[in-house]
């Protein structure tokens, strides 16, 4: 298998204030919290987000992983819906001190270039920042982190930015290189020319990474 050089950027907010929310786009696109824990809707974001961009860490999970994952307190997946219909997520978990990662982040292909992918990645960070409101236990959130990576398209980085987010740090790597999957097997992946989202785990907790 061949390697290839990937650049990981982490970027961060570090307090409320460094949000600079996105305009919501026009229409009726909703953004509403997965409160049921879910691994088949889970699986279906995650593969249906991540299959043109190689997502491929979270494919081989058997049930009772992605069960545990989403039944961590403080995890917690909000969707966002144009007309009713799934267009992609934010996928929020906590983290020691109060801290919270964006885990993922991403727009199914069909929904990119709608202007929707700022405002769902504004709305998570807000829910990032209020994360210990709605889970008793939890500390107040003093830091929001992301990974993003080259592999996810040259507009990646500029989004985080246009949010807020400031670059703390900077990797480069050599990963194999893999094919991407598609959101099932035997679908046809094609990557998008303007691309909003980005998996923020990936090959080894990064791959937006």
């Amino acid at each position: 298998m061949t390697n290839i050089p990937v650049t990981t950027w982490s970027l961060e907010q570090t307090t409320p204030a460094d949000l600079l929310p996105a305009a919501a786009p026009d229409g009726d696109v909703r953004i509403v919290r997965a409160e049921v824990p879910s691994p088949e809707f889970s699986r279906f974001l995650y593969a249906s987000v991540g299959g043109d961009i190689r997502w491929i860490d979270r494919l081989s999970w058997p049930y009772p992983r992605w069960a545990e994952q989403l039944a961590r307190p403080g995890v917690e997946t909000w969707v966002a819906y144009d007309h009713g219909t799934p267009a992609g997520y934010v996928e929020l978990e906590p983290q020691d001190d109060g801290v919270v990662e964006i885990v993922y982040f991403g727009l199914i292909p069909a929904f990119r270039g709608r202007r929707i992918g700022g405002h769902l990645l504004s709305y998570g960070a807000a829910r990032a920042w209020d994360l210990g409101d709605r889970w008793p236990g939890l500390p107040e959130t003093k830091r929001v982190w992301l990974h993003t990576c080259s592999l996810d398209g040259e507009h990646a980085m500029a989004n985080y930015q246009r949010r807020g987010f400031k670059l703390f740090d900077t990797r480069v790597e050599e990963q194999p290189e893999v094919s991407a999957p598609g959101p099932w097997p035997g679908a046809h992946a094609v990557r998008p020319a303007a691309h909003t989202g980005s998996d923020l785990r990936g090959q080894g907790a990064v791959r937006a990474m």
